[in-house]
């Protein structure tokens, strides 16, 4: 065993600071506990409010006061949403259907496509590789709504047919992913890349003296340390195709295609004053609900350091 010593964190000591470091004022302390309080104030507010008018049973039209548990407060919106959220023919479980896998899908081709990408362009030197790293980047600049009239006409010349059925790319959930792909995968790859470029080439090589493949250690070496970023390159395309909507509202025409994010803006279109905010802010807390659960899901490796794994015997 090693004789070097292993340096431990520093305990909180009873001054309500860190051993060894400076002390902190009870001036300071309360000034820096009532800061976290207004910053956490400012951000629960308007979520409060959100969710009192969504079990508010009253209907109005233009809420000017927050009332925590109004009276008679009821999950009646909830159920109607759940039911069928605007008056187009559709499910709440089928337009959840479609955004997740309008979502889920998109992020998980960017993270899948991305970082094969990234590897090679942190790794390999090949003909053309700064001016495709270029072209990445001068993507990655452009607007996404730049890009939608040229994703139209392009989408709606292919025609698919698989047996007897036939649909038009541009207007169906898969030509809607294509198009929401083309703007993630730049921001994808340029993101992975910035990070494998931060993992040291001498893992890479240790793992091949041991008798690992080029491609053994990537998927034995690379991989395992980038497991943080990938959960956030992930999350972000997630997020991005969950509340996508220039796209979707531009493409789809038919109504069992359409996403929640589609639906909530039928809310406020033409028939906002048919639809009681309390429907539109249940829908709202319900459109909500899976990112933070993606979140929740992933956290613990988007707060993962690079070092797991790299350095254990």
């Amino acid at each position: 065993m090693s004789e070097q010593t292993l340096s431990r964190p520093a305990k909180p000591s009873a001054e309500g600071s860190l051993a060894g470091g400076k002390k902190l004022g009870l001036g300071r302390q309360l000034f820096m506990q009532f800061l976290c309080l207004l910053v956490a104030l400012t951000v629960l507010y308007p979520l409060l409010w959100v969710f009192s008018l969504s079990i508010d049973p009253r209907g109005i039209s233009r809420p000017k006061e927050l009332t925590l548990i109004p009276p008679g407060a009821t999950l009646t919106a909830y159920a109607d949403v759940l039911k069928q959220p605007t008056i187009n023919p559709v499910s709440f479980a089928q337009l959840t259907f479609n955004s997740l896998r309008l979502a889920g899908l998109t992020a998980l081709a960017s993270v899948l496509i991305g970082v094969f990408a990234a590897y090679a362009y942190s790794r390999l030197k090949f003909a053309g590789r700064q001016a495709l790293m270029l072209a990445v980047l001068t993507v990655l600049m452009i607007p996404s709504i730049a890009m939608l009239p040229a994703l139209f006409v392009l989408l709606n010349h292919v025609r698919i047919t698989i047996g007897s059925a036939s649909f038009n790319l541009r207007d169906s959930l898969l030509g809607v992913g294509l198009a929401i792909l083309s703007g993630m995968l730049p921001f994808a790859i340029w993101n992975l890349k910035g990070y494998l470029d931060t993992i040291p080439r001498e893992l890479e090589e240790a793992a091949l003296i041991d008798g690992c493949s080029p491609n053994s250690a990537f998927f034995r070496v690379v991989l395992p340390l980038s497991t943080p970023v990938l959960a956030v390159t992930f999350f972000l395309g997630f997020m991005s195709g969950w509340t996508e909507f220039a796209i979707s509202w531009q493409f789809l025409t038919n109504p069992k295609d359409f996403t929640l994010i589609m639906s909530l803006y039928n809310m406020v279109g033409q028939y906002a004053d048919a639809t009681p905010w309390s429907r539109f802010a249940a829908m709202s807390i319900l459109v909500a609900l899976p990112v933070v659960v993606i979140y929740l899901s992933i956290q613990r490796y988007i707060t993962g350091g690079l070092s797991i794994g790299g350095v254990k015997g």
